[in-house]
């Protein structure tokens, strides 16, 4: 959004109390292990854990992990790599905390529960929470990454270009079009999805689909 690092994490923050659980500031440094280390078992917590692919194996237990997702984005990283709270997760806990409180007095607490459960719901079984599946779930063997170019990018700020964006991490989600028009040589010939809809249900039916169809790799071996 602004051309200061600084600026946009201010806007993240502000972003962030409008979901009223406080996540901006860790994810964005979660987020940043995760294209350093893509695919590590300890250093991407992207990466489902072993109770994860032990347990929702079957149809009615993917549909219950995908509608939990957003609980085990959050927990996740706390068992698998724990990370000390730093001035920036002040800031933002403390931005949540507030603006909730303020929300609450000014429109009471049905507003407050009403963001919560918005964006709990808007981060599970929903169409455009589609794009957690889709980026790197193996639905073409030995392809880790996959973009989608599908209209739900309106609304996604362009977050299914994923291919685009582990390339070049740093141009905004607003070129990332242009990334693939320029480049097209290096992405036409990529497997990509369609629909955020279909991979959710193609990963729920399909019996060969779980959180264990990840490429994954372990650095301390490499060590």
């Amino acid at each position: 959004m602004f051309e200061k690092p600084y600026h946009n994490q201010l806007f993240g923050v502000f972003c962030n109390t409008t979901t009223i659980f406080p996540h901006f500031s860790m994810f964005q440094r979660y987020h940043h292990d995760h294209h350093m280390q893509q695919g590590d078992v300890i250093g991407d917590v992207d990466i489902p854990s072993r109770f994860e692919g032990l347990i929702f194996r079957n149809a009615i237990t993917k549909a219950i992990w995908i509608f939990f997702q957003p609980v085990f984005y959050i927990t996740r990283p706390l068992f698998v790599s724990p990370k000390k709270p730093n001035f920036n997760d002040a800031v933002c806990w403390s931005a949540c905390f507030i603006s909730s409180c303020l929300i609450g007095h000014f429109f009471g607490a049905k507003a407050v529960v009403y963001l919560f459960i918005s964006g709990f719901f808007g981060s599970g079984l929903h169409p455009v929470a589609g794009h957690f599946i889709a980026e790197h779930y193996v639905f073409s063997e030995g392809q880790e990454t996959y973009s989608y170019y599908g209209i739900l990018n309106k609304v996604a700020f362009n977050v299914g270009y994923h291919n685009e964006h582990h390339d070049f991490p740093r141009i905004p989600g607003s070129k990332l079009p242009l990334v693939k028009k320029i480049a097209a040589k290096y992405y036409d010939n990529l497997e990509h999805h369609d629909s955020w809809v279909k991979v959710m249900w193609d990963y729920i039916t399909d019996p060969t689909m779980g959180p264990y169809c990840r490429i994954v790799r372990d650095a301390r071996k490499r060590k």
